[in-house]
């Protein structure tokens, strides 16, 4: 994900309604997210739907890798070769 320049990618929300086609396009254009504000705190955050995936992606692969940490943690894990047998016999139907 690109980085986050806070100068430049803090906005308000009453900015962001009267321009939302030009924030859009610079989200597009930079790939960085812009974060938007309302009073003075962040309340939304715009970001380009490639990058939005990418960290949808990466996220539910980490809670995969935490899941199983968790069950090799506690002796639920299976060795390589049940594994290949498991995935043989599935391969075979």
């Amino acid at each position: 994900m690109a980085k986050l320049k806070p100068t430049e990618d803090i906005h308000p929300l009453s900015d962001f309604r009267s321009n939302a086609a030009a924030f859009v396009e610079r989200v597009r254009k930079t790939g960085r997210p812009v974060v938007l504000t309302q009073r003075g705190r962040s309340a939304a955050v715009l970001m380009d739907v490639a990058e939005y995936e990418a960290l949808v992606e990466e996220l539910e692969l980490l809670r995969d890798i935490r899941t199983a940490e968790k069950q090799l943690a506690t002796g639920k894990g299976v060795s390589p070769t049940a594994a290949r047998r498991r995935i043989r016999a599935v391969l075979k139907r």
